[in-house]
């Protein structure tokens, strides 16, 4: 005698009424968002930084004609692991990856695939695998972030600071307005909520407890410079570089500073 689940699937009728419901509210928030205007106030770079920003995918290309970029051997090798921006995929921190690891230390992915934006499982996700890694390798880990990225970096730090040792932001909008930056509507029409509504509770200007270097560069076309550089008791340090938003994580600059605090005893 063969028993039928009482689950819905996916020809139930429960499942064909709930899936058009859920997807008509999902559109008709993300149609009311994309209505939604910054405060006048508020605003992220201009045009001419949001069109250079195309500059940085040339920078593959570039590498085929000047010296390789070699970094010097680490003095204080640590673990890290990074943490990619918003709509990125660890693969595109792969060259980065690459040089530290030359350089000495060990380097690992944040294991989550593309970030599409924080939940309070993505956070619990990460300090699993930020404990995971401290366990393999019997050293405290320094989170590396860039963009969204980096504010996983602080939140998972103040929440579990004993596991970490440093964070290091790259373009990161950890300060200021959320709407200072011109990606706020593409981060609403994907997420499918306001930024000034995340899914988790977060202070995202508040200093972890650990040592905090924010990365950040004048010629950042998506993230306000203010945003990203932020005020003295919001982090220890605020490093100006000249790279792109997109391209701190292929630039020999930025590869090259992340390596520095990397390396660096206070």
């Amino acid at each position: 005698m063969s028993h039928r689940l009482a689950l819905a699937t996916p020809h139930s009728p429960t499942s064909q009424a709930s899936l058009p419901v859920t997807f008509r509210q999902g559109v008709t928030r993300r149609a009311v968002m994309l209505r939604e205007k910054a405060p006048e106030e508020a605003g992220g770079p201009g045009l001419k930084l949001l069109l250079g920003e195309a500059d940085a995918f040339a920078e593959p290309l570039r590498r085929w004609f000047r010296p390789s970029l070699t970094l010097p051997r680490a003095q204080n090798p640590q673990v890290v692991i990074l943490l990619p921006g918003f709509g990125t995929h660890p693969l595109r921190m792969r060259y980065m990856a690459r040089k530290l690891e030359a350089a000495g230390h060990k380097v690992k992915r944040w294991g989550m695939g593309f970030n599409l934006g924080p939940t309070q499982a993505n956070f619990d996700q990460l300090a699993l695998r930020v404990a995971q890694v401290r366990e393999r390798y019997g050293q405290d880990v320094v989170l590396v972030g860039w963009s969204l990225g980096g504010i996983f970096g602080r939140e998972v730090a103040k929440r579990h600071p004993e596991m970490i040792s440093k964070v290091i932001t790259m373009g990161t909008p950890f300060s200021g307005t959320p709407y200072g930056n011109n990606a706020w509507r593409l981060y609403q029409l994907v997420t499918g909520h306001s930024v000034v509504q995340p899914p988790v509770e977060a202070q995202v200007s508040v200093k972890p407890p650990v040592e905090t270097i924010a990365l950040w560069s004048p010629r950042d076309g998506v993230i306000s410079p203010r945003c990203a550089s932020g005020w003295p008791d919001e982090r220890d340090r605020a490093i100006a570089l000249r790279c792109t938003h997109i391209g701190f994580a292929n630039s020999p600059e930025a590869i090259r500073a992340v390596a520095q605090e990397l390396d660096r005893r206070d």
